[in-house]
């Protein structure tokens, strides 16, 4: 399963970025890099605590952008 984030600039400086197809899903860094890696934790969390949101054959990957 692709899943999809959105990063933006936080106005007070660093990162937050959201996972729209999980709601409630954020997360947020001071670089890129530390987004990327809170991405990762953050949806592989929100799966296990969240397992309705997944159909059975879904799967929580590593993600690369």
């Amino acid at each position: 399963m692709k899943i999809k984030a959105i990063i933006h600039t936080a106005e007070e400086g660093g990162y937050w970025a959201e996972v729209p197809i999980f709601h409630g899903c954020y997360t947020q860094g001071e670089t890129i890099e530390e987004v990327l890696e809170n991405l990762k934790e953050v949806i592989s969390l929100y799966a296990e605590d969240e397992p309705e949101n997944l159909s059975s054959s879904d799967r929580v990957v590593e993600l690369t952008v």
